[in-house]
């Protein structure tokens, strides 16, 4: 009877060990590639960009709906407060442009001020310390949709297109320190409305379209600026375009939403350089074509529209992710 009576006191604790192990692996499951919901930004957008500075996220430019003029307005989103305050706006008024961060100051690039309207060659330089911006050299090669990298302080603009429907292969390099554009070798696929990563001071482009909303591309491919050379990757497995939003976290490259066609994208993947894979995580909750930006580790996901068709209004909707890769 003894003997009974402690076997079943050992299921109790058996059982109990069991239940409390599972529980413990919900809680932990539940923790990785979770998206959660901030407070929204002030201003409704989409082809805006996003840089972080000293822990705070800048939104600069971009537009309200389709054939709207490019916004000057900058925000800025206090991850500490969950909240938004406004700075000086920029000198001109562009969307579908590029912004880099260099000695903690904010490179604003080409773009356009308005549909149907011919790419910028326009560069300001935003100081947050005296939220001012000052103009700077004009980028050799007017553009709009392109994008940027930097690496060993210097920025890389890369593709974009000249006017809508009309891609560059064109690649750029500036100098903050002596404001200066020195050309360098051509990107293989010309490309706009895409997006780069960088990783181990080498610069990944990814995605972008050709020509119209369903000319668009999955290729992949790495600049080395130390070489100026570039090498074909292994290719995205979702075709997108109008971003998609590239963000990167230890050293892995995290492809968020985007276009493909004239349907948003809700698609999560994410790139190892090194061993130049694809993997497909869970969806992000709602579709959508936006900007993104790293803080702390963490993807903040902010703006954009829920459909590339005109009038495509953009919202103010910011959602945060946590990577477990």
């Amino acid at each position: 009877m003894l003997c009974i009576k402690h076997n079943h006191a050992f299921l109790k604790n058996f059982e109990l060990i069991i239940y409390l192990l599972i529980m413990f692996s919900l809680i932990s499951c539940q923790k990785k590639d979770i998206w959660i919901k901030k407070a929204d930004m002030p201003t409704a957008r989409m082809g805006h960009t996003s840089c972080v500075v000293e822990g705070k996220i800048y939104i600069i430019g971009g537009y309200e709906k389709a054939n709207a003029p490019g916004l000057t307005i900058v925000e800025v989103y206090d991850q500490l407060t969950d909240t938004w305050t406004t700075k000086a706006p920029m000198l001109t008024g562009r969307r579908q442009h590029a912004a880099s961060v260099v000695n903690g100051k904010i490179y604003a690039i080409g773009g356009y001020t308005n549909f149907k309207q011919p790419g910028l060659s326009t560069v300001e330089e935003y100081d947050p310390a005296t939220d001012t911006w000052t103009k700077k050299a004009d980028m050799p090669t007017p553009r709009l949709g392109l994008t940027t990298g930097v690496v060993d302080g210097i920025i890389y603009a890369i593709g974009g297109a000249a006017k809508a429907r009309e891609p560059l292969n064109t690649v750029e390099a500036y100098d903050p320190a002596t404001d200066t554009w020195i050309k360098k070798t051509d990107m293989p696929t010309a490309r706009y409305f895409f997006s780069t990563g960088v990783v181990n001071k080498k610069i990944y482009v990814i995605g972008g379209s050709f020509g119209g909303p369903n000319d668009i591309l999955s290729v992949v491919e790495e600049y080395d600026p130390a070489k100026d050379i570039w090498t074909k990757k292994a290719d995205m497995p979702t075709k997108r375009f109008f971003g998609p939003s590239i963000s990167v976290v230890r050293g892995k490259i995290y492809a968020i939403g985007g276009a493909a066609g004239y349907d948003v994208l809700s698609t999560v993947e994410v790139y190892d350089p090194v061993a130049d894979t694809w993997e497909s995580l869970p969806d992000m909750p709602n579709p959508r074509a936006g900007s993104a930006c790293v803080l702390e580790g963490k993807i903040y996901y902010v703006g954009g529209a829920l459909t590339v068709k005109p009038p495509h209004p953009a919202v103010s909707t910011v959602e945060v992710f946590t990577p477990s890769r």
